[in-house]
C-alpha cells in the first residue's frame, strides 16, 4: 500500500469514529520478512484493513494485541519470536510476559512491534430546548475545560460558551453524529422531545445518557418508552434524574454535579443514587423565569 492510501485509511478509519490500532515494525532480529517501518492497521472488529508486515506469520498475535490495546487503551511495544514448534511451546510455558510472544513459523527471527491505539475522542453531547440556559452554558465551559470535545444540539442556541461542534436541530441525525462507546449524552429538553430523543439514543449505544427531570416526568418518561418497546436495558441505565447528589442548586452547580456522574461511569464507578437535581423547585426554573414543564 502506497503512503498516501496508508494516510486516507487512517482518515477514513478516524472519520467512522471507532477505535483502531497501528502497528509499527521498530525493530528486527534474524531472518524476518517484515522489516523496521513496516505497519498495519487493525480495525476495531480485528480486521487487517492497511499496510503489511510481509507475510501472514506474525499477523494473527499482533490483531489480539492490537484489540486488548483498544481496549485498555495503552500502547505497548512486544516482542515476537518466530520460531519452530518446539521453541514455540518452549517460549510460552516458560515466558510468563504477556510482551513476549511466541510464534510458530519457519522465520526465524525477532520482532520488535510498538501498538498504538487509536480511539476516538470522548465527547459530551449537550441536547438544549433553545434560548438561553445556564446549565447548558456551564456544561460547555466545564465540558472543554476537562478535555471533552463538547458538541451542542439545540434548535435555537445562545451560548457565550464556544462549543467544539454546533448543530442547528431539534432531534439530531444521529447518523451524522456516529455516537459511540466513548460519548455522553446529556439531554436538557425540559419534556418538549424527551420520549423521541431518547428513543433515537436507544438505538445507538453511548457510554452515558443523562435526562434533566422532575421525578414526576422521568416516570411518564419512563412509561412511554416502555409502552414504545424502548429495551429494558437501555432504561435500566438511563440516568433520570441526572446528576450526582452533592446538594447543587446553582447552574455552575448542576453542571458539576452532571460532569461528576459522566466521570464516574467513564471510569467504571458507581456515582450513587440518581437523586441528584432535577428540574424541580426553584433553582431551575427556565430562563424566563417559568418553572419547567413538568
Amino acid at each position: 500500500m502506497r503512503p498516501h492510501e496508508f494516510a486516507a485509511r487512517v482518515h477514513e478509519l478516524a472519520a467512522r469514529r471507532q477505535p483502531f490500532a497501528m502497528a509499527t515494525v521498530v525493530r528486527t532480529e534474524g531472518s524476518t520478512l517484515a522489516k523496521r517501518g513496516f505497519k498495519l492497521l487493525i480495525s476495531h472488529d480485528g480486521r487487517v484493513v492497511g499496510g503489511t508486515f510481509g507475510g501472514g506469520c506474525p499477523e494473527g498475535p499482533i490483531v489480539e494485541l492490537a484489540l486488548a490495546a483498544m481496549a485498555d487503551g495503552e500502547s505497548r511495544v512486544v516482542r515476537i519470536h518466530l520460531v519452530d514448534a518446539a521453541d514455540a511451546l518452549r517460549g510460552m510455558a516458560q515466558s510468563p510476559d504477556r510482551d513476549e510472544i511466541f510464534v510458530e513459523t519457519d522465520c526465524g527471527g525477532t520482532l520488535e512491534v510498538h501498538i498504538e491505539p487509536m480511539l476516538p475522542s470522548e465527547r459530551l453531547v449537550v441536547v438544549g430546548q433553545g434560548g438561553r440556559d445556564d446549565v447548558e452554558e456551564a456544561l460547555v465551559r466545564f465540558g472543554r475545560a476537562l478535555d471533552f470535545e463538547v458538541v451542542v444540539v439545540d434548535p435555537n442556541p445562545q451560548l457565550s460558551a464556544e462549543p467544539d461542534r454546533l448543530l442547528r436541530a431539534g432531534i439530531p441525525d444521529l447518523a451524522d453524529l456516529s455516537i459511540g462507546e466513548r460519548d455522553s449524552i446529556v439531554i436538557l429538553t425540559k419534556g418538549e422531545r424527551d420520549v423521541a430523543l431518547l428513543t433515537a439514543f436507544a438505538r445507538v449505544r453511548p457510554r452515558y445518557v443523562g435526562l434533566l427531570a422532575s421525578r414526576h416526568r422521568v416516570a411518564k418518561d419512563r412509561e412511554a418508552l416502555a409502552s414504545d418497546g424502548v429495551p429494558r436495558e437501555f432504561l435500566d441505565a438511563l440516568h433520570a434524574p441526572i446528576g450526582i447528589d452533592i446538594g447543587a442548586r446553582s447552574p455552575a452547580e448542576i453542571a458539576v454535579s452532571i460532569l461528576a456522574e459522566v466521570i464516574a461511569i467513564r471510569y467504571g464507578r458507581a456515582p450513587g443514587s440518581h437523586g441528584g437535581p432535577t428540574s424541580d423547585g426553584p433553582t431551575h426554573r427556565a430562563p424566563s423565569g417559568r418553572p419547567p414543564t413538568a
